[in-house]
Protein backbone atom coordinates (compact mmCIF):
# COMPACT_ATOMS: atom_id res chain seq x y z
CA UNK A 1 0.00 0.00 0.00
CA UNK A 2 1.30 3.31 -0.82
CA UNK A 3 2.07 5.52 1.58
CA UNK A 4 1.16 9.16 2.05
CA UNK A 5 4.45 10.97 1.17
CA UNK A 6 3.95 12.57 -1.86
CA UNK A 7 5.55 15.79 -1.70
CA UNK A 8 6.85 15.61 1.79
CA UNK A 9 10.51 15.53 2.19
CA UNK A 10 11.94 12.18 3.76
CA UNK A 11 15.63 12.55 5.39
CA UNK A 12 16.69 8.77 4.91
CA UNK A 13 20.73 8.55 6.81
CA UNK A 14 22.65 5.37 5.58
CA UNK A 15 20.78 6.05 1.70
CA UNK A 16 23.43 3.55 -0.04
CA UNK A 17 23.34 1.01 2.67
CA UNK A 18 21.22 -2.65 2.61
CA UNK A 19 18.47 -1.15 4.41
CA UNK A 20 19.00 2.67 3.25
CA UNK A 21 19.01 2.24 -0.18
CA UNK A 22 15.43 -0.01 -0.22
CA UNK A 23 13.87 2.56 2.14
CA UNK A 24 15.25 5.44 -0.21
CA UNK A 25 13.38 3.69 -3.40
CA UNK A 26 10.03 3.00 -1.45
CA UNK A 27 10.19 6.78 -0.38
CA UNK A 28 10.88 7.57 -4.17
CA UNK A 29 7.88 5.15 -5.43
CA UNK A 30 5.67 7.18 -2.82
CA UNK A 31 6.59 10.37 -4.38
CA UNK A 32 8.78 11.79 -1.72
CA UNK A 33 10.98 15.03 -1.84
CA UNK A 34 14.52 12.96 -0.80
CA UNK A 35 17.16 13.91 1.35
CA UNK A 36 20.06 11.44 0.73
CA UNK A 37 22.34 10.96 3.73
CA UNK A 38 25.44 9.34 3.39
CA UNK A 39 29.73 9.78 4.76
CA UNK A 40 30.77 8.19 1.24
CA UNK A 41 30.52 10.96 -1.41
CA UNK A 42 31.47 8.92 -4.27
CA UNK A 43 28.35 6.15 -2.88
CA UNK A 44 25.87 9.14 -2.18
CA UNK A 45 26.15 10.80 -5.77
CA UNK A 46 25.91 7.47 -7.54
CA UNK A 47 22.37 6.91 -5.91
CA UNK A 48 21.73 10.71 -6.43
CA UNK A 49 22.35 9.97 -9.78
CA UNK A 50 19.81 7.13 -9.80
CA UNK A 51 16.49 8.00 -7.27
CA UNK A 52 17.12 12.51 -7.72
CA UNK A 53 17.17 13.88 -4.14
CA UNK A 54 19.48 16.62 -2.39
CA UNK A 55 22.53 14.49 -1.45
CA UNK A 56 24.50 15.80 1.33
CA UNK A 57 27.59 13.81 2.92
CA UNK A 58 27.28 14.48 6.69
CA UNK A 59 28.71 12.41 9.83
CA UNK A 60 25.65 11.39 11.93
CA UNK A 61 27.83 11.14 14.99
CA UNK A 62 29.16 14.94 14.84
CA UNK A 63 26.49 17.59 16.42
CA UNK A 64 28.16 20.06 13.91
CA UNK A 65 28.09 18.13 10.63
CA UNK A 66 24.61 17.35 11.40
CA UNK A 67 23.74 20.81 12.16
CA UNK A 68 25.19 21.88 8.81
CA UNK A 69 23.41 19.08 7.40
CA UNK A 70 19.95 20.59 8.67
CA UNK A 71 20.61 23.82 7.54
CA UNK A 72 21.20 22.49 3.60
CA UNK A 73 18.04 21.39 3.64
CA UNK A 74 16.20 24.12 5.28
CA UNK A 75 17.82 26.23 2.62
CA UNK A 76 16.97 23.81 -0.13
CA UNK A 77 13.49 22.25 0.90
CA UNK A 78 12.54 24.61 3.92
CA UNK A 79 11.64 21.83 5.92
CA UNK A 80 12.15 18.13 7.12
CA UNK A 81 8.63 15.77 7.63
CA UNK A 82 10.38 12.28 7.84
CA UNK A 83 13.59 10.79 9.16
CA UNK A 84 14.57 7.49 8.67
CA UNK A 85 17.50 6.78 10.49
CA UNK A 86 19.24 3.60 9.15
CA UNK A 87 22.80 4.14 10.15
CA UNK A 88 24.04 1.30 12.30
CA UNK A 89 26.77 -1.24 12.95
CA UNK A 90 27.43 -4.84 14.20
CA UNK A 91 30.27 -6.08 16.12
CA UNK A 92 30.72 -9.08 18.17
CA UNK A 93 33.28 -11.28 19.68
CA UNK A 94 35.28 -11.65 23.29
CA UNK A 95 32.93 -11.80 26.57
CA UNK A 96 32.94 -8.59 28.38
CA UNK A 97 36.11 -9.84 31.27
CA UNK A 98 38.26 -10.22 28.10
CA UNK A 99 37.58 -7.14 25.55
CA UNK A 100 39.33 -3.72 25.78
CA UNK A 101 37.35 -0.64 24.82
CA UNK A 102 37.76 -0.40 21.37
CA UNK A 103 34.35 -2.39 20.36
CA UNK A 104 32.16 -0.56 23.33
CA UNK A 105 33.19 3.16 21.76
CA UNK A 106 32.73 1.61 18.08
CA UNK A 107 29.13 0.24 18.92
CA UNK A 108 28.19 3.47 21.49
CA UNK A 109 29.14 6.02 18.86
CA UNK A 110 27.43 4.05 15.43
CA UNK A 111 24.34 2.55 17.54
CA UNK A 112 23.30 5.13 20.21
CA UNK A 113 25.16 8.40 19.37
CA UNK A 114 23.72 8.57 16.12
CA UNK A 115 20.61 8.45 17.18
CA UNK A 116 21.13 10.82 19.66
CA UNK A 117 22.72 13.26 17.70
CA UNK A 118 20.84 12.95 14.44
CA UNK A 119 17.31 12.36 15.61
CA UNK A 120 17.82 14.66 18.19
CA UNK A 121 19.04 18.00 15.45
CA UNK A 122 16.26 16.98 12.93
CA UNK A 123 13.48 16.86 15.91
CA UNK A 124 14.54 20.57 17.15
CA UNK A 125 14.45 21.34 13.63
CA UNK A 126 10.55 19.68 13.37
CA UNK A 127 9.75 21.69 17.18
CA UNK A 128 10.70 24.66 16.04
CA UNK A 129 8.78 24.99 12.82
CA UNK A 130 5.95 23.43 14.10
CA UNK A 131 6.18 20.14 12.04
CA UNK A 132 3.63 17.27 12.90
CA UNK A 133 6.96 14.82 11.80
CA UNK A 134 7.67 11.10 11.71
CA UNK A 135 11.21 9.98 13.03
CA UNK A 136 11.79 6.02 12.90
CA UNK A 137 14.95 4.29 13.78
CA UNK A 138 16.53 1.15 14.03
CA UNK A 139 17.54 -1.23 16.79
CA UNK A 140 17.70 -5.04 17.38
CA UNK A 141 16.31 -8.29 19.13
CA UNK A 142 19.57 -7.65 21.47
CA UNK A 143 18.01 -4.34 22.87
CA UNK A 144 15.60 -6.01 24.72
CA UNK A 145 17.77 -8.86 26.44
CA UNK A 146 21.69 -9.46 26.46
CA UNK A 147 23.52 -11.83 24.17
CA UNK A 148 27.02 -13.78 25.06
CA UNK A 149 29.97 -12.32 23.41
CA UNK A 150 27.57 -9.05 22.26
CA UNK A 151 27.76 -6.66 25.19
CA UNK A 152 28.18 -3.68 23.41
CA UNK A 153 26.33 -4.45 20.21
CA UNK A 154 23.57 -5.10 22.75
CA UNK A 155 24.25 -2.06 25.37
CA UNK A 156 24.36 -0.04 22.29
CA UNK A 157 20.66 -1.21 20.57
CA UNK A 158 18.96 -0.40 24.38
CA UNK A 159 20.55 2.93 24.33
CA UNK A 160 19.16 3.48 21.28
CA UNK A 161 15.57 2.11 21.91
CA UNK A 162 15.87 3.99 25.50
CA UNK A 163 16.90 7.42 23.31
CA UNK A 164 13.73 6.69 20.90
CA UNK A 165 11.29 6.05 23.88
CA UNK A 166 12.10 9.16 25.67
CA UNK A 167 11.79 11.49 22.53
CA UNK A 168 8.71 9.89 22.00
CA UNK A 169 7.26 10.80 25.64
CA UNK A 170 8.54 14.48 25.02
CA UNK A 171 7.23 15.44 21.92
CA UNK A 172 4.68 12.95 21.37
CA UNK A 173 2.78 16.45 22.63
CA UNK A 174 3.37 18.24 19.52
CA UNK A 175 2.55 15.94 17.15
CA UNK A 176 5.91 14.24 16.11
CA UNK A 177 5.90 10.48 16.31
CA UNK A 178 9.06 8.75 17.55
CA UNK A 179 9.35 5.03 16.47
CA UNK A 180 12.03 2.15 16.09
CA UNK A 181 11.51 -1.03 14.30
CA UNK A 182 13.82 -4.22 15.88
CA UNK A 183 13.87 -6.75 13.05
CA UNK A 184 15.43 -10.21 13.07
CA UNK A 185 18.43 -11.33 10.69
CA UNK A 186 18.43 -9.24 7.23
CA UNK A 187 19.09 -10.54 4.06
CA UNK A 188 22.40 -8.87 3.37
CA UNK A 189 25.53 -9.93 1.30
CA UNK A 190 26.86 -9.10 4.66
CA UNK A 191 25.15 -11.42 6.28
CA UNK A 192 25.06 -13.87 4.46
CA UNK A 193 29.01 -14.39 4.20
CA UNK A 194 28.63 -14.33 8.18
CA UNK A 195 26.70 -17.83 8.01
CA UNK A 196 26.87 -19.48 5.14
CA UNK A 197 24.82 -22.26 5.80
CA UNK A 198 21.92 -20.45 6.68
CA UNK A 199 18.25 -21.00 5.61
CA UNK A 200 18.23 -17.11 3.80
CA UNK A 201 14.51 -17.74 3.08
CA UNK A 202 13.54 -17.18 6.56
CA UNK A 203 15.45 -13.73 6.47
CA UNK A 204 13.59 -10.03 6.25
CA UNK A 205 14.37 -8.57 2.89
CA UNK A 206 15.56 -5.21 3.17
CA UNK A 207 12.73 -4.48 1.61
CA UNK A 208 10.02 -5.41 3.66
CA UNK A 209 11.70 -3.00 6.65
CA UNK A 210 11.01 -0.41 4.13
CA UNK A 211 7.18 -0.95 3.80
CA UNK A 212 7.58 -0.99 7.76
CA UNK A 213 8.95 2.27 8.46
CA UNK A 214 6.42 3.82 5.43
CA UNK A 215 3.73 2.31 7.83
CA UNK A 216 4.69 4.06 10.76
CA UNK A 217 5.93 7.31 9.38
CA UNK A 218 2.26 7.80 7.40
CA UNK A 219 0.41 6.81 11.51
CA UNK A 220 -0.15 9.73 13.07
CA UNK A 221 -1.34 7.48 16.03
CA UNK A 222 1.48 5.20 16.74
CA UNK A 223 4.21 6.60 18.98
CA UNK A 224 6.61 5.17 21.20
CA UNK A 225 6.48 1.73 20.04
CA UNK A 226 9.01 -0.64 18.75
CA UNK A 227 8.18 -2.75 15.67
CA UNK A 228 9.70 -6.31 16.37
CA UNK A 229 9.78 -7.98 12.81
CA UNK A 230 10.82 -11.58 13.40
CA UNK A 231 8.17 -13.66 11.84
CA UNK A 232 10.27 -16.11 10.06
CA UNK A 233 12.89 -16.30 12.28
Amino acid sequence: MAADLKGKVVMVTGASGNLGSAAVQRFAADGARLVLVERDEVKLAELAREVGGLPCAADVTDPDSVDALVRRVEADYGRIDVLAHTVGGFASGQPVHEAGLDVWDRMMNLNARSVYVMCGRVANHMVERQIAGSIVAIVAKPAYRGVARMAAYSASKAAAQRIIESMAAELGGLGITVNAISPGTIDTPQNRERSPNADFSKWLQPAEIADAIAFLVSSRSINGHTLDMYGRS
